[in-house]
């Protein structure tokens, strides 16, 4: 257990307290409301988890380089604080994590318990987007990042963590070439294993949205009935889902490619990555973020084998 040490005592700095993060390096991004908080993939890659308390909320990020899974929950169930560690196992490729109360096996991509006390129970997703480091410091100039841990406040700072998972990895995957083992049988022909894919859950309802036949859009759809709104950038692989509804109405968005920003078709507005509205009548508004994740689809169709997948 925890040979791959998970992050217990986060410490945060400046944005410029990494002297190897690039611009182009993936963040997972947590926006709590009044902060904004970063969590560099390659220090991830090492570390997979962090448990932290931020605003009274108890959250747990984490992140499988198997699955390339960015996943934000929140600790609490049932009225008790869970702090979970690393199994060092894997199932279905993805790792498994446990809790200190009860011992119980949680699989991280659908932060379900599968071995012990609190088998079949999910932990609550929390919502997170990730996207290049350059974008999300460019939407939140001030946000603040993991540097450390107690103790060590600039652990992460070492050039070490500067190497991240080979490029070449998710080519592996389109063609079903795993490191570890998976059940062919669960894996779904809807799309290629190595489909990089955004889930949206809301009123207890699922979909999954293939961010690699998406590109850059808008994509005006609807999830347990409900309407949603995904703005998505290639380039900067930035991604995210909100409620459409401002003021009691529901918008239709559109993605303006001359400046990679999208537009509401009823006002005119102009909106940012991050679901703020920037210019037009609307400038000042915030579109409310849903709960998301991103994955490799082989992961998700485990992990959700009847989940609705969005088609372009």
């Amino acid at each position: 257990r925890d040979a791959i040490m998970p992050t217990a005592e986060p410490v945060y700095g400046p944005p410029d307290s990494l002297p190897w993060l690039d611009d182009d390096d993936l963040v997972i991004g947590y926006d709590s409301g009044d902060e904004a908080y970063a969590y560099p993939v390659n220090v991830l890659d090492r570390h997979e988890l962090v448990s932290d308390l931020i605003e009274d909320v108890p959250v747990l990020i984490t992140y499988c380089p198997l699955c390339f899974s960015g996943v934000v929950y929140g600790r609490e169930l049932d009225g008790r604080v869970l702090t979970f560690g690393n199994t060092s196992a894997l199932y279905q490729s993805d790792l498994v994590m446990y809790d200190h109360q009860t011992g119980s096996y949680w699989f991280q991509v659908g932060g379900e318990a599968v071995v012990g006390p609190l088998t079949d129970s999910r932990l609550s997703l929390l919502p997170s987007t990730t996207m290049a480091w350059g974008e999300w410091r460019r939407l939140y100039p001030e946000t603040r990042l993991l540097t450390g841990i107690a103790g060590n406040a600039s652990l992460f700072s070492c050039s070490r963590y500067g190497r991240g998972f080979p490029e070449s990895y998710q080519a592996r995957i389109w063609s079903d070439g795993f490191f570890f083992p998976v059940h062919r049988e669960l894996l779904d022909p809807r799309l290629s294993s190595g489909e990089m894919v955004l889930t949206v859950e809301v009123a207890g309802a699922t979909t999954a949205y293939p961010l690699d036949m998406i590109g850059d859009g808008a994509v005006n759809h609807r999830v347990g009935g409900r309407p949603v709104v995904v703005f998505a950038l290639a380039e900067s692989r930035a991604v995210g889902a909100f409620s459409p509804e401002v003021e009691g109405r529901a918008l239709t968005f559109d993605y303006r490619d001359r400046d990679q920003t999208f537009v509401d078709r009823e006002t005119g507005s102009v909106w940012d990555a991050a679901g703020r509205a920037g210019a037009g009548p609307l400038a000042g508004a915030q579109l409310e973020r849903l709960n998301t994740r991103r994955a490799f689809w082989f992961s998700i169709a485990i992990a959700f084998p009847d989940i609705d997948v969005y088609l372009p």
